[in-house]
């Protein structure tokens, strides 16, 4: 994107009155709608100038010779980056919405998917809502060895949660010397598990990237490192089984609303991409761009869409989060010719909300 370092007052002025403007029409947008909100302090001479200026610099563009101007993804960028200030009572009244018409009582779910419903009916776009990933908070409930054969053991370990995983290892070899009968092994085994139960019950799976293998002492030595594989696989495939799971609302409203998803091509990549690719949907809200990482609301528009159904709109995101770690996502998706200012402060409420419904579920 050509996006110039340096735009001045008056640029971003015209930039901004620009892209408002086709907001609000969907039409190209000439010099002369711009004169009203402008003079007498700018001629109509030097708004041309200024629109001739960006869209040298790539920001505006004319769809044909003879039509006005339209906002390019950079265009967007710079006035979402520079200009956007997310509207206080849009917040105020999603913020209302959701308290009034989200019953207390009701389970995390059914918030997540009325959360959905109602930013959708607010906003007029697509809304996505991930289900909580809470397998990476899991904490440890028990472990245990237990000897299935001669040469094998299994690892068995239960979440807070009684979900059970288990992984079978082999054995290493016993020490110069030492002849590990099979009760021997027994006793062994289980003074490892106490040992292990003692250090790690209560600590969740992070944390066992983290764990001082030393610690289990020179006389399980010789099993620290098939404990160091067996309990990192297990916290890896536990880990892993996140779900992917999407609560997805306002087709119909963004069909209803807006014109850019009338054309049936748009409409049928964008209805097979929700019902077909929710995973990688699922990436996109709950994973970052590392150009924008670190930013409480991302937003990826156009081209910066990595998929191609989703290069004709914008995709706006937030993490909602269960203390400090973030657990769950939201996401927007509309045109480009989006009312910024509103839709980050949809997106940022809700997700505050959303944040606060799980420290509660939390304390009871």
């Amino acid at each position: 994107m050509a996006i110039p370092v340096k735009l001045t007052n008056r640029q971003q002025q015209v930039l901004g009155a620009t892209v408002r403007q086709y907001i609000a029409t969907a039409r190209p947008v000439g010099s002369e709608a711009l004169v009203e909100e402008f003079n007498p302090r700018v001629s109509p001479a030097t708004i041309r100038n200024v629109m001739g200026y960006l869209e040298k610099a790539g920001l505006l563009y004319q769809p044909h010779t003879s039509a006005g101007r339209i906002p390019s993804d950079s265009g967007y960028r710079v006035y979402v980056d520079r200009l956007v200030v997310p509207s206080e009572e849009t917040a105020r009244q999603v913020d209302q919405a959701l308290s009034e018409r989200l019953t207390e009582g009701w389970s995390l779910e059914a918030v997540l998917r009325g959360a959905a419903q109602i930013l959708a009916t607010l906003s007029g776009y697509i809304t996505l809502v991930t289900l909580p990933q809470t397998s990476g908070l899991s904490q440890v409930r028990h472990l245990q060895l237990v000897q299935i054969d001669p040469g094998r053991v299994m690892l068995i370990l239960v979440l807070d949660s009684y979900e059970t995983q288990s992984t079978v290892v082999n054995l290493p070899k016993a020490p110069e010397g030492t002849d590990l009968n099979g009760e021997l092994l027994e006793r062994e085994l289980q003074i490892v598990s106490n040992f292990l139960n003692h250090h790690l019950r209560g600590r969740s799976l992070s944390d066992m990237a983290t764990l001082d293998w030393s610690d289990l002492g020179r006389e399980f030595e010789h099993y620290a490192d098939l404990l160091h594989v067996s309990l990192n696989e297990l916290s890896r495939r536990t880990q892993g089984s996140v779900s992917t799971q999407l609560f997805i609302s306002g087709v119909s409203e963004v069909l209803r609303r807006h014109p850019e998803f009338a054309e049936l091509h748009q409409l049928q990549t964008i209805m097979h991409l929700l019902e077909s690719e929710q995973d990688q949907i699922w990436s996109l809200i709950f994973e970052a761009a590392p150009e924008q990482a670190g930013k409480r609301v991302v937003i990826r528009i156009g081209s910066e869409n990595p998929l191609e159904p989703m290069r004709g709109c914008t995709l706006i995101s937030a993490t909602y989060q269960r203390g400090s770690v973030p657990v769950g996502s939201l996401g927007m998706l509309g045109p480009t010719r989006m009312v910024y200012e509103n839709a980050i402060a949809l997106v940022e409420t809700t997700a505050d909300y959303l944040s606060e419904a799980l420290t509660l579920e939390d304390r009871r």
